[in-house]
C-alpha cells in the first residue's frame, strides 16, 4: 500500500508540474491577446475580433489548471484548514472525509462532461462542445471546454494521492504552510 501511495503521489506531482506549466502558458496567452487588443485598438486603430475571445478562453484554462495546482499544494480555500494537521487515526478519518467530499463534488462534473442523463456521450458537455465553433475563433469549442473535466480529473488524482499518503503515514504535516494560507 505504501508503494502504491508513493507511486500515485509521484504521478500527482508530475501531473501537477504539467498543469502548472499549462496554467503559465494560458496566462501568457491571455496577456499577449489582451495586450495585442490594446495596442491594435489604441495605437493601430484596427482591433482584431479574435483577441478578446482568445483571452477569455485562456482565462478559463488558467483558472481551471491553477485551481488543480492550488489543490495539490493545499492553497485552495477550505473551511477547516487545521484539520489537515490532526495526527493519528482521527487525522486519517478526516482525510477520508475530505476525500469523499471532493469525490462527491468532482464525480458528477466529470461524469456529465462525458455523458448526459441518458448515458449519451454526444449530449454530454464535451459532446455538445465538439460540434460548436467559437464565435470569433474558427476552432471547436471542445478545445476550451475540455479544461473543466481535465482540471477535475487532476483534482481527483491529487486527492486520492494525498489521502493515500496520509493514510500510509507518508504525508508531511506542515503547520507553516497551512497557517500562512489562512492568514492571507
Amino acid at each position: 500500500m505504501r508503494a502504491i501511495a508513493r507511486w500515485l503521489d509521484n504521478a500527482s506531482a508530475a501531473v501537477n508540474r504539467i498543469a502548472l506549466w499549462g496554467a503559465v502558458l494560458a496566462v501568457l496567452t491571455m496577456v499577449a491577446a489582451a495586450g495585442w487588443q490594446v495596442i491594435a485598438r489604441y495605437v493601430l486603430d484596427a482591433p482584431p475580433i479574435w483577441t478578446e475571445e482568445l483571452a477569455r478562453r485562456a482565462m478559463v484554462w488558467t483558472g481551471m489548471l491553477g485551481a488543480s495546482c492550488a489543490f495539490r499544494i493545499s492553497a485552495d480555500p477550505t473551511l477547516f484548514p487545521t484539520m489537515r494537521l490532526v495526527p493519528g487515526r482521527l487525522g486519517g478519518v478526516l482525510a477520508l472525509i475530505r476525500c469523499c467530499g471532493v469525490l462527491l463534488f468532482a464525480a458528477p462534473v466529470i461524469w456529465y462532461s462525458v455523458f448526459d442523463a441518458r448515458m449519451n456521450p454526444a449530449r454530454g458537455f464535451l459532446g455538445r462542445s465538439l460540434n460548436r465553433s467559437a464565435e470569433m475563433l474558427d476552432v471547436s469549442m471542445i478545445w476550451f471546454t475540455a479544461a473543466v473535466p481535465l482540471a477535475f480529473a487532476i483534482i481527483v488524482l491529487h486527492v486520492v494521492a494525498l489521502t493515500l499518503m496520509r493514510l500510509t503515514g507518508q504525508a508531511d504535516l506542515k503547520p507553516a504552510d497551512i497557517t500562512s494560507s489562512t492568514k492571507a
